[in-house]
């Protein structure tokens, strides 16, 4: 073959991509995802960097490596939608910044960004030292804590009273977690098993859906007349959303309201309040790590305790919520579709086609990680962070999709994290089931602990 044919020849059509093994007649690959996802999503890789999958009828493409998943993540071939983001609307609705997408998005973006840009953070300092502080403080008794409560509590309170600049009570918080807790364990349900009309019937557990679903948005609707029978404008989120614009320079609808605020509650609870239990699960099964926190927080802050300017100078502990959020990340599966005809990888990727990542799995992968299962907070020194491929480690997403929140929910985590680790250790009590439990997030199933002081 000669130099001149090779120029010639026409460029390789797209092939379809190969199925994955392992399908169940009728339910395809649901009964997978359904029975052991995170098992089922890291072996795929096995399988090539995209693969098809049958959940019931459909069909899903898989992408399993990190190039690929940053693609997607950056194209304007994909925008948000898929299974899970169908599973999230009765949730989120379809008008937050959650679930928009085109001109809605940007637009939305651009009224809530200026809350988080990062000369915005400091001012939320002094709320989030103080509930870390109050966490502590709630632990002195020496009681089996069940960390599920208080790490939702402390997080929902964190969001509500930085963002919303409103001091609610315990109860309300608590109602937060409660109806977070069943809503995101029966929406993975609804996305990996699309039973439709089932999910309609009067059953027990579907009742209790109902009820949390309804309890949440009944929530929604309080906080927000409360700011207006207030009367108050201050200077936070939800003011920047009451005196929102739309295009034409109109006020922004109710319902735009109201599912804003939920995606606000919603990401500011369920993913921090996720990554806190999982933190505190590293505390416990690795002590060691908490010594080197503590030993930092001796050295950078003395006696007094840690405050908001210390932060930045918390460099180990911020590399153990790193390595926390690789190996146990709270959002750990990702969908978007196809809005034309297109390919990944040298595959055809059909318009309408829904595809699936894992965050998960791809943080997991030997090929990019070294001893991808040990914990080890020093990969993420500077000299040895730049040898991780590209995308294969993105907690808080890339792109125009990407966390808006991101250095509020590093600071208020290091914030935490350093107050638990320089008061307490931690061991596990009675009854403990540090297990993942899978939901749209994923959480240790039930953490009971007792902390210890030092």
């Amino acid at each position: 073959m000669t130099l001149e044919s090779v120029r010639t020849q026409a460029p390789m059509e797209p092939s379809v991509p190969p199925l994955a093994g392992g399908g169940v007649p009728g339910l395809g690959h649901g009964w997978k995802l359904a029975r052991d996802p995170l098992g089922f999503l890291t072996r795929l890789r096995d399988d090539g960097d995209v693969v098809r999958l049958r959940i019931g009828p459909k069909t899903l493409y898989a992408v399993t490596s990190p190039e690929l998943a940053g693609a997607l993540a950056l194209s304007t071939d994909f925008q948000i939608g898929g299974a899970l983001w169908e599973s999230l609307e009765d949730l989120l609705g379809k008008q937050g910044v959650a679930t928009s997408n085109g001109p809605l998005h940007r637009r939305q973006r651009r009224a809530i960004q200026p809350a988080f840009r990062l000369e915005a953070i400091p001012a939320y300092g002094p709320v989030m030292a103080e509930e870390a502080h109050a966490l502590v403080e709630r632990w002195r008794s020496g009681a089996a804590l069940d960390a599920t409560t208080e790490a939702f509590r402390v997080a929902v309170r964190v969001a509500t009273r930085c963002l919303m600049r409103g001091s609610y009570m315990d109860a309300r918080a608590e109602r937060i977690c409660a109806a977070l807790t069943t809503l995101f364990s029966g929406m993975y349900q609804r996305m990996v098993l699309p039973l439709g009309p089932l999910y309609r019937l009067p059953l027990p557990a579907n009742r209790e859906f109902n009820r949390a679903l309804a309890d949440l948005h009944l929530l929604v609707d309080e906080i927000v007349a409360d700011r207006r029978a207030s009367g108050q404008k201050p200077d936070d989120l939800l003011t920047a959303l009451l005196e929102a614009k739309d295009e034409n320079g109109e006020a922004i609808g109710e319902q735009e309201i109201h599912d804003q605020v939920v995606a606000i509650i919603t990401a500011g609870s369920e993913t921090v309040g996720s990554m806190v239990m999982s933190l505190l699960k590293v505390l416990t099964e690795h002590p060691d790590q908490g010594d080197k926190i503590r030993d930092e927080v001796k050295t950078v802050v003395g006696d007094r305790p840690v405050a908001f300017e210390d932060v930045r100078k918390l460099t180990y502990t911020a590399h153990v919520i790193v390595e926390t959020m690789r190996l146990h990340p709270a959002v750990w599966i990702l969908t978007r579709r196809a809005v034309a005809d297109t390919q990944l990888g040298g595959y055809r990727i059909p318009a309408g086609a829904d595809i699936v990542y894992s965050p998960y799995a791809i943080q997991r992968d030997p090929r990019s990680y070294e001893r991808h299962l040990e914990f080890d907070p020093d990969r993420w020194l500077p000299e040895r962070a730049k040898e991780v491929p590209k995308h294969a480690m993105t907690p808080f997403g890339v792109g125009n999709r990407k966390c808006p929140g991101d250095h509020f929910s590093m600071a208020e985590l290091t914030l935490l994290t350093a107050a638990m680790a320089s008061a307490y250790r931690f061991e596990q009590a009675p009854g403990s089931e540090p297990g993942p439990r899978i939901g749209i997030t994923l959480r240790p199933r039930r953490l009971l602990l007792r902390a210890l002081p030092r």
